[in-house]
């Protein structure tokens, strides 16, 4: 059952101790005898049984004061039932013997009126797993009064000064995740995640500064540096000026670099390049072995990498484990389902376990530094696609865009639209930073990415908006 707790007085903000409630995740115990029970209650050729629960927690602030504090908490169960190859799925929260029972029943009534699925491979049975260590009772225990102070960090300074109107959100999950079949199967993975992005605004309504942070661990969040280095932006770049739209070298800060290349995740998929609607598509075959990207880029997911820290299995149970897609820019390798991978006579790999790019050796300041003329970008936004066969996207630049003269940012200037793809701007490297974990989502969650700086990065128009 879902449950939402919705905070009203700011007084309970501050005098909530600690949860003196279960977290509302399941432990491994519980969830396999739930996908036991509802196993059991199957008279299906196959049954899959995924359950997730969750507890939420979150705090949203805006004109300067707290707005709105809340928990929920909630558990799902989908039921999928199998008849030869007719399949359906049935989800639901009742946990009661009869709310499963009424969900088997279901989905086996759905599954009989289903049109064969000739992709479809069977279940999986027993598997080995890697175990990755993603949960942190921080995060997972936290109360509103420790959300509420650390929202007070960037809150106070926005008070005091009046000259600034700060709005943030802080959202904690802590979750947990099972899959049964009544082949053998059973997996779990439990994980936390806590996650604060701030924007500040000057009064004058010309100047606007972002900054994000996320970590499975709330202790390890630095809220104070977030609210400072919001500040900062937002006061840099009072005032923007207009300069023509064109081709720039850009120095993408890690979010920025998120934002578009965080995108390419999804790009690896070896069906749509076999069968010639990808990137990685060419005539009579892809471009496996190929250079595609500057000889500096590796791209890679890796669910026990310490920056991503994801599930170790996907949505069918398959174990997931490190995939390096680009190495040292060449394409190194392509993603498998198992459709796919058993026509093809390939391994499997599952689905995409996070992304992040390799580190290099440059700090965000050095690649300052060594600008004699360039274009510092905060993040980009509202993103769209514009040619899967190039992965040209179209955007703008967000909260806090930068002119740097002879290794300096030498004032704010108006934001820009751009068409461009990651698969150009990682040919035109010019350096690499060390990777961070991304707070800001465009690319998806468990991105990783560092600093970098390309040549020729393609700006068409300008945008009003700060």
């Amino acid at each position: 059952m879902s449950t939402f707790i919705h905070d009203d007085a700011p007084k309970s903000l501050f005098h909530i101790g600690r949860a003196a409630a279960p977290t509302g995740v399941l432990s491994r115990e519980e969830a396999q005898a739930l996908v036991e029970r509802t196993v059991k209650l199957s008279t299906a050729d196959a049954v899959r049984v995924s359950v997730n629960s969750s507890r939420e927690t979150n705090l949203r602030f805006a004109d300067n004061q707290m707005s709105t504090s809340g928990v929920t908490t909630n558990t799902t169960i989908r039921v999928q039932s199998v008849f030869g190859k007719r399949r359906a799925s049935v989800v639901t929260n009742d946990r009661s013997d009869e709310g499963l029972r009424r969900a088997v029943q279901q989905s086996e009534a759905i599954a009989r009126l289903a049109p064969e699925d000739p992709e479809y491979l069977g279940e999986l049975g027993g598997q080995q797993y890697t175990p990755v260590s993603a949960w942190s009772d921080a995060t997972a225990e936290l109360t509103a009064e420790g959300r509420a102070r650390a929202a007070l960090s960037a809150l106070a300074p926005a008070r005091a000064g009046k000259e600034l109107t700060v709005a943030g959100f802080i959202i904690c999950n802590a979750s947990a995740s099972a899959i049964g079949t009544n082949a053998g199967l059973f997996a779990y993975h439990r994980g936390t995640t806590a996650n604060y992005t701030l924007t500040a605004r000057t009064n004058d309504g010309t100047g606007s500064g972002w900054v994000g942070a996320e970590d499975t661990d709330w202790a390890k969040l630095d809220f104070q540096s977030v609210a400072d280095r919001a500040i900062e932006k937002a006061r840099r770049s009072r005032s923007p000026v207009a300069i023509e739209p064109g081709r720039y070298t850009v120095i993408f800060e890690p979010e920025a670099t998120a934002n578009l290349v965080g995108l390419m995740g999804n790009a690896f998929q070896a069906r749509a390049a076999d069968e010639g609607r990808s990137a990685f598509s060419k005539t009579g075959g892809t471009k496996l072995g190929e250079k595609i990207l500057d000889e500096r880029v590796t791209l890679y997911s890796d669910p026990a990498d310490p920056l991503i820290l994801a599930s170790p299995f996907d949505a069918e149970g398959l174990p997931l484990s490190r995939q390096t897609w680009v190495r040292n820019g060449v394409l190194n390798q392509l993603a498998y389902n198992r459709y796919w991978a058993n026509r093809q006579g390939k391994t499997p790999t599952g689905g995409s376990a996070g992304l992040r790019m390799a580190d290099g050796p440059d700090s965000l300041e050095s690649l300052i530094a060594g600008t004699t003329r360039g274009i510092l970008v905060t993040r980009l936004w509202y993103l769209r696609p514009l040619d899967p066969r190039t992965l040209m996207y179209t955007g703008l630049t967000r909260d806090g865009t930068f002119l740097i003269e002879n290794g300096k940012i030498a004032r704010s200037i108006k934001n820009f639209r751009f068409n461009d793809s990651p698969l150009f701007m990682l040919n035109n490297l010019e350096g690499v930073g060390k990777a961070v974990r991304t707070a800001g989502g465009e690319g998806g969650p468990g991105v990783a990415m560092p600093p970098i700086k390309v040549r020729d990065f393609n700006f068409t128009s300008l945008s009003d908006a700060v």
